[in-house]
């Protein structure tokens, strides 16, 4: 069967954040969205079908997970990933973003400090700070000749010698710029933690998301040290995009880590999935692996539209190729504008939303980062737009 993802659907009024909010974010309504991390294709057939069959029973009542939704979960990182979870080290999280948090409340104390390597998504920045803890960055290191940014590992292991901090939060692959880890660096990383006593949370929420010749490689897979000093989250939410469902698990195998994390879960009542969460992850891990595909295949088709576009037409704004998911991380420095010209010319001379760059910490600045989801017709419009607002400042 073949997927339209051609289609337009208007997401205006149904209550999304990416539509919904633009007044309130960027003070005007009128904008061409393509900053939240989700999608504008429609839900797979088979999700809204099983959550469909489930609704149509009149009770909405108290509701256990079937065994099937686990198995459906270790059975899909197994085959995709080469990802053996044990039933036991695995947990419903109510949300990655949540989950993170939990780990801080439960492993960290007011004042310790959290290590974070940006330009990263927002949240691993602001979650350590809105609970009282410190950040420390380990900075990302722009690599030219590759066209994408790498670890800095000489200087992670000194930063855990000097800040001594208790947790790390990895993104992998990492967002915004879309990076498949190499296997090598995930392993050094996890070495110089176990040596310094820090705790990785590995945020996999992007992992199923892969493009066209690069292979995700789960954190806890690379190395037996990996494992040890883990805790990682994964979803379906964004590869199928159903992130209003919140549908997120964690994997712990060390039970050092494990027990009292679980506990801390089922104490405070965060352990248990909600019935169409379950419903919706077990229906896309068992009947929507061609839909995955066609519509990687369709995102790359975007990212390449992109990349190709802005070379030929707008040099002046040189794009990140994403090795997985469906943002693309754009260099904006060479317009030569400020922060405050840069997001005149994105916001209301372009009219697009996308995310500004200086909210993914140091090494941010200049850049945007746009969502690419979406049917092509949306992003070349988007791409004509930028061109057109571009010329203006000549």
């Amino acid at each position: 069967m073949r997927y339209d993802f051609d289609k337009l659907v208007d997401r205006r009024g149904s209550g999304a954040i990416m539509t919904d909010v633009l007044q309130e974010r960027y003070g005007r309504s009128d904008l061409l969205a393509l900053w939240v991390a989700d999608m504008y294709f429609e839900t797979p057939e088979p999700i809204r079908a099983a959550l469909a069959q489930r609704l149509d029973h009149p009770i909405y009542g108290y509701s256990v997970p079937k065994d099937s939704y686990w198995a459906s979960i270790i059975n899909w990182e197994r085959e995709l990933h080469g990802w053996k979870i044990r039933r036991g080290d695995l947990c419903f999280i109510p949300g990655i973003v949540r989950g993170i948090a939990y780990v801080l409340q439960c492993f960290t104390q007011p004042g310790d400090k959290v290590v974070v390597q940006p330009p990263v998504y927002m949240p691993f920045l602001n979650l350590p700070r809105d609970n009282g803890r410190q950040v420390v960055y380990n900075p990302l290191v722009w690599n030219a000749a590759a066209g994408t940014y790498r670890m800095d590992l000489d200087n992670l292991a000194e930063v855990c010698r000097k800040e001594q901090p208790k947790v790390l939060i990895l993104s992998n692959p990492h967002n915004p710029a879309g990076i498949v880890w190499p296997k090598e660096d995930l392993a050094g990383l996890a070495e110089i933690c176990q040596r310094h006593g820090v705790l990785v949370i590995s945020d996999e929420i992007h992992a199923d998301m892969a493009l066209a010749g690069h292979v995700h490689h789960p954190f806890q897979t690379v190395s037996p040290t990996a494992a040890e000093v883990s805790i990682a989250f994964a979803a379906p939410s964004k590869t199928f995009n159903i992130a209003g469902l919140v549908s997120s698990f964690c994997v712990v195998p060390n039970p050092k880590l494990r027990e009292p994390f679980f506990h801390y879960l089922e104490a405070n009542e965060f352990s248990a999935p909600l019935f169409l969460s379950a419903i919706a992850t077990e229906a896309a891990f068992t009947q929507c692996g061609a839909w995955r595909e066609q519509m990687l295949d369709y995102v790359k088709g975007n990212v390449d539209f992109v990349c190709d576009f802005l070379r030929d037409k707008v040099p002046g704004i040189v794009p990140v190729r994403p090795q997985a998911s469906f943002l693309i991380w754009l260099d904006c420095r060479g317009l030569g504008l400020d922060h405050d010209a840069l997001i005149d010319l994105f916001v209301n001379r372009a009219k697009v939303a996308f995310n500004d760059g200086e909210a993914f910490g140091p090494g941010g600045e200049g850049h945007m980062r746009m969502n690419v989801g979406a049917p092509r017709a949306m992003v070349a419009e988007a791409m004509q737009r930028i061109e057109a607002a571009v010329k203006t400042l000549i």
